[in-house]
């Protein structure tokens, strides 16, 4: 059975910084992600990796500011998240990405299988 875990989430001040880990049960394929949900709005890509060549992809919106990263042997995943904005403020998921393709910079995506996410709140 696949499971997400993700954990980290916590209320800051913008300009602050966050990381994000998900712990991974029962998915062995190479490619995840990350992606967030504020309320009211439509589910957005953040990051992705291990996909074709093995490099990160980021949406526009968080490029420069989040990194995406995991230990393989540990099962874990990643985001490093700097620079918060209160746009950023959502509900944060990490979800298996089977097809391996990544997030488009408009943040589109085709992750299926997350976990309960983690809460993430920026204050101005």
């Amino acid at each position: 059975q696949v499971q997400f875990m993700e954990s980290g989430g916590d209320s800051v001040q913008a300009g602050g910084s966050l990381n994000l880990s998900c712990v991974v049960s029962g998915y062995n394929r190479n490619c995840m992600g990350w992606f967030r949900q504020a309320p009211g709005k439509e589910r957005e890509g953040v990051a992705g990796i291990g996909h074709l060549d093995g490099s990160a992809s980021y949406a526009d919106s968080v490029k420069g500011r989040f990194s995406i990263a995991r230990d393989k042997v540990q099962k874990l995943l990643y985001l490093q998240m700097n620079h918060l904005k209160p746009e950023d403020t959502a509900m944060y998921y990490c979800a298996a990405d089977p097809n391996c393709s990544g997030v488009h910079s408009s943040g589109m995506h085709f992750f299926t299988t997350w976990g309960q996410g983690t809460q993430v709140t920026v204050s101005s």
